[in-house]
């Protein structure tokens, strides 16, 4: 299915919610999903992340979640529940009629796309970049920072994680109720199924970023993966090239 590079496409999930992609790119196709009050723009396009993937000779296609970019933002609890994410990015790929397709994801997304494989995905290649094995295997150890962000807007300290977080959120637009609602949908993988996921996977991460645990113990436990640094903690090493250049070296490769 042909979609306008880098405009946003649309597509209706299962419970009603409009969602949209985006694509840049012709041949082989990898999905990326974006991280937590992100979205496709932010995340894989305004860095050059996407572009550089592309370069390798990659379709890559890049969804916004619901609540997040140009998708729907519903404000009724009952459009969150429990891994919806999942069933959304599953949606695209069926969507999309892909079959033979590489997948990646940062942060959230990179909780998405393990979940993705969790309940039977089997794409060839699969990034997660941006988390470490408690980020997948503890999902509420930072679901209370960032409801106490978003309960509290207005009221951080400056120059404080949580202000910074905020400062984010209003640099990409974000809806703070739609937010709210997808905590609700976090969902993790048990250690047990994570060594069950056998396809190469590159675990990428910034060398100052411990925000969802240990990257090099995820890799670690993951029976086919490679642990690969960036410069950066969580916020900072999604905006460095070296990201895009560390994502297509490996799916090149």
């Amino acid at each position: 299915m042909a979609i306008s590079l880098a405009e946003p496409h649309y597509f209706t999930a299962g419970d009603g919610v409009r969602l949209a992609c985006r694509e840049v790119g012709a041949g082989r196709p990898v999905v990326l999903l974006h991280g937590y009050m992100s979205d496709s723009v932010t995340n894989w396009l305004r860095y050059g992340h996407a572009d550089a993937v592309a370069a390798k000779g990659f379709r890559v296609i890049m969804l916004d979640f619901r609540a997040h970019g140009s998708s729907d933002k519903p404000h009724n609890l009952d459009r969150y529940p429990r891994d919806i994410l999942t069933d959304d990015a599953l949606a695209l790929v069926n969507y999309l009629g892909l079959e033979d397709y590489d997948l990646g994801g940062y942060s959230l997304g990179a909780r998405t796309a393990s979940r993705m494989l969790a309940r039977g995905a089997r794409p060839g290649r699969v990034i997660l970049s941006g988390m470490g094995l408690e980020g997948l295997t503890d999902v509420d150890r930072r679901a209370g920072h960032f409801r106490g962000i978003l309960e509290n807007l207005g009221k951080h300290e400056r120059g404080s994680p949580a202000w910074m977080v905020e400062a984010f959120l209003k640099t990409t637009g974000g809806d703070p109720v739609a937010l709210l609602g997808i905590i609700n949908t976090f969902a993790g993988t048990p250690l047990e199924t994570l060594k069950t996921f056998t396809m190469p996977i590159q675990v990428l991460c910034g060398v100052e970023d411990e925000d969802n645990g240990s990257a090099p113990d995820l890799a670690a436990a993951l029976p086919n993966a490679v642990y690969a640094e960036v410069p950066g903690g969580h916020m900072s090493a999604v905006v460095k090239p070296e990201l895009g250049a560390a994502m297509a070296a490996f799916l090149a490769g």
